[in-house]
């Protein structure tokens, strides 16, 4: 399924033409006067300014784990729905029978109680970083880890439910495209990997895996996304003439693997993403497009199979090279692990996992020859995804000790994103206000990142740019003519028609003019 270009009310039509005959001294008047009007609100403070950024078209958030995007409340609700109890001691879930002191969810989705109400509060506190302060032995990193074991029993099938609250959180802040990180079932893998066993053999141990039946999991894998995003759809009255805006909110699945476990586990869980997405990718399907590894960098597993692990991705690469990937690498700060655990995360992320994009990578500046590295992430246009308010959260890095403008001035790619927006109690829109600020960025630079932000996205097909993270020149087939106009030169529409990826940038393009047309 191809992102389709919006529907064009009369008054948008006439908006376009009126622009689309402007000439390109014009065009670049129109964006002066944004740019202008976005000065007047950063003079204004934080709050002006989220008002002016509010609806500036922000393109994709490509780092955004789905459980933790979505926000408290809305769990709260659906374990009430579910049946749960709350252990108001761990102010957490618990399967039933509710015997005490567990108490039923449901008592708190009704008309509360003083005493409800405080519970109430206390598990969103717990679920989130909501008044959270941290205490002598539990850290922002401590709690912000710990709200996902809080919320077991959770019953997969809201997943549909989590997907419509992110998409229609995006489509308010005039956003386009989301990539979510989503956890397979994985149990059938986790049989498999105790049945094969480590041998330290890469090849033998992916046919090991395959013979005794790890591709059976590949369907269920496959048709739990498909069955979200129809449940999404419904929700959302996609395809009537009820359709809300989240609709146009473009949807795609990163395949998160848990970096935590034994090395077999770490195998079968990434061979079967890597079956997957190839399965999506050959059926056309437009759920998967890539794979991640997650859980806490600094913890025990992950810091002594960090090497082990990039060395499977190196190894499956080469078995399937077309697969997207996409790594948490370098969230990691002084402190949180001896020097040595600095020295090499994003690096070899790069170089041996083949990563296309790196999240957070707040730690490269520690890295050994963190110049040539720099250098070297810039030659390959490998993208940084920054998640400033999550950084501060979680490893306590801000301001001028965060590498936002060390990647920059480095000509790395960045873009912003939410990371877990849920557990942060943020959006987009606050991330954009945030690096705004702090890091005094201009209405370009704001721009820069947005399209950057498309630009390496995992969609399918070309870039409409003729040369990577470059924006000022499209390719030839749609070269002098107004990017994002309604009616595109034959050979442009014949272009977009085969790309995904340039579809949608002509939408961001678009999404820009009309925003820009109104000052």
């Amino acid at each position: 399924m191809r992102i389709p270009l919006l529907c064009f009310s009369s008054l948008v039509l006439a908006s376009i033409t009126a622009l689309a005959a402007e000439p390109p001294t014009a065009a670049t008047a129109v964006e002066m006067r944004a740019a202008r009007a976005y000065d007047t609100a950063v003079k204004g403070g934080p709050l002006t300014l989220r008002a002016f950024l509010a609806q500036f078209p922000k393109g994709a958030d490509l780092h955004v784990h789905l459980s933790g995007a979505v926000y408290a409340e809305t769990f709260i609700k659906e374990a009430g729905e579910d049946g749960l109890c709350v252990d108001p001691k761990l102010l957490s879930f618990a399967k039933p029978p509710c015997i005490a002191p567990l108490e039923p969810a449901s008592e708190l989705t009704g008309v509360l109680t003083p005493a409800e109400q405080d519970l109430y509060d206390r598990l969103v506190n717990s679920f989130s970083m909501r008044n959270f302060v941290p205490t002598n032995g539990y850290s922002g990193h401590d709690q912000f880890f710990g709200t996902f074991g809080r919320l077991d029993g959770i019953d997969k099938r809201h997943m549909g439910e989590w997907v419509d609250e992110v998409a229609r959180r995006a489509a308010a802040q005039n956003q386009q495209y989301l990539e979510l990180m989503v956890t397979p079932p994985f149990s059938h893998a986790v049989k498999v990997a105790h049945e094969v066993g480590w041998d330290g053999n890469l090849a033998h141990t992916r046919e090991a895996m395959l013979a005794h039946g790890l591709l059976d999991e590949v369907g269920v894998d496959r048709e739990d996304i498909r069955w979200a995003e129809k449940a999404r759809r419904t929700m959302e009255h996609c395809g009537t003439r009820d359709a809300v805006p989240a609709c146009k909110v473009e949807v795609r699945y990163i395949y998160q693997i848990f970096r935590g476990y034994a090395p077999e586990q770490v195998f079968a869980q990434t061979l079967l993403g890597f079956e997957t997405i190839e399965a999506s990718m050959a059926a056309h399907e437009d759920t998967y497009v890539g794979i991640n590894f997650v859980m806490q960098e600094d913890g025990y597993v992950s810091m002594r199979d960090y090497t082990l692990q990039m060395q499977m991705l190196q190894y499956l690469h080469t078995v399937y090279p077309r697969v997207h990937i996409a790594l948490h690498a370098g969230e990691l700060a002084p402190g949180l692990v001896p020097p040595e655990g600095l020295r090499f995360h994003v690096r070899q992320a790069v170089e041996m996992g083949h990563a296309e994009r790196i999240g957070h990578g707040v730690d490269v500046m520690y890295e050994d020859d963190a110049q040539e590295l720099l250098e070297e992430m810039a030659r390959k246009h490998v993208m940084v995804e920054i998640n400033l308010s999550s950084n501060e959260g979680i490893v306590g890095v801000k301001g001028d000790e965060h590498p936002f403008p060390v990647y920059r001035a480095a000509h790395v790619p960045v873009a912003l994103s939410t990371d877990d927006e849920g557990v942060s109690r943020i959006d987009l829109t606050h991330e954009y206000v945030r690096a705004a600020l702090d890091y005094h960025l201009s209405y370009a630079d704001l721009k820069q990142m947005a399209r950057t932000g498309m630009e390496h996205s995992f969609l399918p097909g070309d870039s409409l740019w003729a040369e990577r993270d470059a924006y000022t020149r499209p390719v030839a087939a749609c070269k002098g003519q107004p990017l994002g106009g309604e009616e595109p030169t034959r050979a442009c529409k014949d272009f977009l028609d085969g790309s995904e990826k340039a579809t949608a940038q002509w939408e961001l393009e678009w999404r820009l003019r009309m925003f820009e047309s109104q000052f």
